[in-house]
């Protein structure tokens, strides 16, 4: 499979690439160190429209996966938090391509496309993080609609969110239950979103705790049917890692620039740092893994975007998140380590780079389970 860029692709990661270094570059410091959302740079990418692009051409995108990864690579090498915004508001879409009605698409898809929405998705339990199946939320049908109840933790983007995709289990008379997605707006009553969370990394988008008592939904708040929920939430889970991934190419990239431009201007027993074999044979290694990485990101961004799901789809995109993320975390280590001192100075930005790279392992189903999934596949068993 061949990932030679269109023009139209090349097109994108160019004005992105600008964008990024211009205007996003700038602010990426600040971002960090206040833990502040980054409203600006909301608004900016709002402004030159990149939130459509893996929409449907209905909805103003581009209906390309690949195309969004290329973008948040970009941003992601320069800033982190800005490339995560995309993300975000890209995850729920996932979801609500994947199994809503056509009037759940009609009301919330266009905005999310150009940005007057924003959206968030809380599957994440205190006793279930990467068991989905799990979660303890439940939703029980009262007349035309539905009463959530439960808890939730590190929903990214809760607290600015216009509403949120709340994973709950519908009890349907079988042990354990259906797991379903309910939209819940962020203002309905019942509904408490707690204080964010002081992280290591991402610390510009908030991830905070969610509790639900006795919120009352609509039937047409169910995302699908009961019958489709759990496809529905793994399906979006396997088209957005790719772009969860992307973030990590990002990373690894951005290190890589940093490490190559601080080594060429540093001096040790009278010549440069980037003259010493041992550093370059280094910087080549983390060219090679990122390279890798990219490849990898690319291949399962363009199944997504050939209509492949399931578990076709599955063990590539796993691959993707956890080779890519692994890569970012390799490859900041290792340019923190070339920093010297400075590496762990709050006045370089290297070392922003390796704590937001350890988030990446860790989120989005940790590295961990994602070699489940590759295992699974070759084993023959069902996805867990």
């Amino acid at each position: 499979m061949s990932f030679s860029l269109t023009e139209d692709q090349i097109a994108i990661q160019d004005l992105v690439r600008k964008v990024a270094r211009e205007k996003v570059a700038p602010r990426a410091h600040e971002i960090d160190r206040l833990a502040q959302y980054p409203q600006d740079m909301f608004d900016l990418l709002k402004e030159i429209g990149l939130f459509a692009l893996p929409f449907p051409n209905e909805f103003g995108g581009m209906s390309s996966s690949l195309c969004a990864c290329l973008a948040i690579e970009e941003l992601v090498r320069v800033c982190y938090n800005t490339g995560y915004l995309l993300a975000v508001q890209w995850t729920p879409f996932g979801a609500i391509e994947a199994g809503g009605t056509q009037a759940q698409k009609d009301q919330y898809l266009h905005g999310l496309a150009n940005g007057n929405i924003r959206g968030a998705i809380a599957m994440t339990e205190s006793q279930s993080g990467s068991d989905v199946a799990g979660l303890k939320t439940s939703a029980k049908q009262v007349g035309d609609g539905y009463l959530l109840n439960g808890s939730k933790i590190w929903c990214t983007g809760a607290s600015v969110a216009d509403f949120i995709l709340v994973a709950a289990k519908v009890k349907d008379g079988s042990p354990k239950g259906k797991i379903c997605l309910f939209f819940v707006d962020t203002k309905a009553k019942g509904l408490t979103i707690g204080k964010k969370e002081d992280k290591i990394g991402a610390r510009g988008i908030p991830s905070c705790p969610l509790f639900l008592d006795d919120v009352l939904v609509p039937e047409t708040a169910l995302l699908g049917s009961v019958e489709q929920g759990f496809k529905i939430v793994m399906q979006a889970m396997n088209t957005a890692r790719p772009l969860h991934a992307a973030r990590g190419v990002g990373l690894a990239q951005g290190a890589i620039d940093l490490a190559s431009d601080f080594l060429s201007k540093r001096q040790a027993f009278g010549k440069k740092v980037s003259e010493f074999q041992g550093v370059r044979w280094m910087l080549a290694d983390m060219q090679m893994q990122t390279h890798a990485a990219r490849g990898l990101v690319y291949h399962a961004a363009s199944m997504v975007d050939q209509g492949i799901h399931g578990s076709e789809l599955a063990p590539y995109a796993a691959m993707a998140k956890c080779f890519a993320t692994d890569t970012a975390m390799k490859v900041a280590t290792d340019a923190v380590q070339l920093f010297g001192a400075a590496g762990i100075s709050a006045d370089y930005p290297i070392n922003r780079y390796m704590r937001d790279a350890k988030v990446l392992q860790i989120v989005e189903g940790t590295n961990q389970i994602q070699r489940n999934i590759i295992a699974d596949s070759l084993l023959g068993r069902a996805p867990r």
